[in-house]
């Protein structure tokens, strides 16, 4: 498996000279406990615009226990490495530029809402320096998101415009994907800086794409690639980071409607599809004792040919026990 992520890896790293949403397993982001639980939210107001990916949150929970998961036997894991075992629900959706239209907006991305339960497990070679997260996500894509009902709430408890057009979003399909993320530690100078790099590959009925990156974190960062007793000596963490990443863009049912259900009223494309994208995400990380705080800002370039570049913001924040 070490040798086949290392493929995948180099074979992709040449693009770094869509990008990821709720991303809740990268290294940088490790909380070095057995159990905790983490939660995860984005809005696009924090990156001072009101489209596309508008908003998205995550609910995580790590805990040995969920070993025994079923879906478990299906996750992938290092050899001679420790493993961790958790859950998440997760739940986003997306608009066009537009939300005062009722009508179809033509040429513009499409109104989406997904939500899915994942399974995930997190092994490390502390050897090599390695890390591979596998991740099954199993949920539905369309109205059985309830994304435009929740947009539709916050916009009355806040006193905003009701979002209009949901009526023309992508309509339900069965969501399952895959996913496989390797991390391959590069160097670092302890409490000073550290450089990882990491590919991703996702496949199934949401998305489909490769993605090759690099993480640069500045500041006190407890390494996920040091043997466990080493980490208790540790119990703070402040760190900066910036995460550059391209991604090779297959399938993305938000934008092209489902596999199964080809009835959406309005959907994407191939041809329009860009496929190609850059992201790139600045952020702050601070954790004392059990307590872990994030905060970021993501930069994502066109997903498709006639729409725009976007910006989003999103805090984390988890409690180990």
């Amino acid at each position: 498996m070490r040798q086949i992520a290392s493929a995948l890896l180099f074979l992709f790293l040449p693009l770094l000279s869509s990008g990821q949403r709720i991303d809740n397993l990268v290294s940088f982001r490790n909380i070095p406990a057995e159990k905790y639980f983490r939660i995860h939210y984005d809005n696009d107001f924090w990156g001072k615009t009101d489209y596309y990916y508008t908003q998205g949150y995550n609910l995580e929970l790590l805990n040995p226990r969920l070993k025994k998961n079923p879906l478990s036997a299906a996750l992938l894991r290092l050899k001679n490495s420790r493993a961790k075992h958790g859950v998440s629900f997760e739940h986003y959706g997306f608009t066009p530029v537009s939300i005062k239209s009722n009508q179809i907006l033509y040429k513009d991305r499409p109104f989406a809402g997904v939500i899915m339960l994942k399974s995930f497990a997190i092994s490390v070679d502390t050897l090599h320096r390695s890390r591979l997260s596998s991740v099954l996500s199993t949920g539905m894509i369309g109205p059985a998101a309830f994304a435009g009902r929740m947009q539709k709430k916050i916009h009355s408890w806040i006193g905003d415009q009701e979002p209009m057009g949901w009526q023309y979003q992508i309509r339900n399909d069965i969501v399952v994907n895959y996913e496989l993320n390797y991390e391959k530690h590069i160097f670092d100078v302890p409490n000073i800086i550290s450089l990882n790099i990491h590919s991703q590959v996702k496949i199934g009925t949401l998305s489909d794409k490769l993605q090759a990156g690099a993480t640069l974190t500045l500041g006190k960062l407890i390494s996920p690639f040091l043997p466990r007793e080493e980490k208790i000596k540790n119990n703070y963490q402040l760190y900066l980071y910036c995460q550059p990443l391209v991604s090779l863009i297959g399938y993305d049912a938000s934008l092209q409607g489902g596999i199964f259900n080809r009835n959406s009223p309005y959907t994407l494309k191939s041809s329009a599809i860009n496929r190609i994208t850059f992201q790139h995400s600045l952020g702050a990380v601070l954790g004392v004792r059990n307590l872990y705080i994030e905060y970021y800002q993501t930069f994502l370039t066109k997903e498709f040919k006639t729409g725009k570049t976007h910006k989003w913001g999103g805090v984390k924040i988890g409690v180990a026990f």
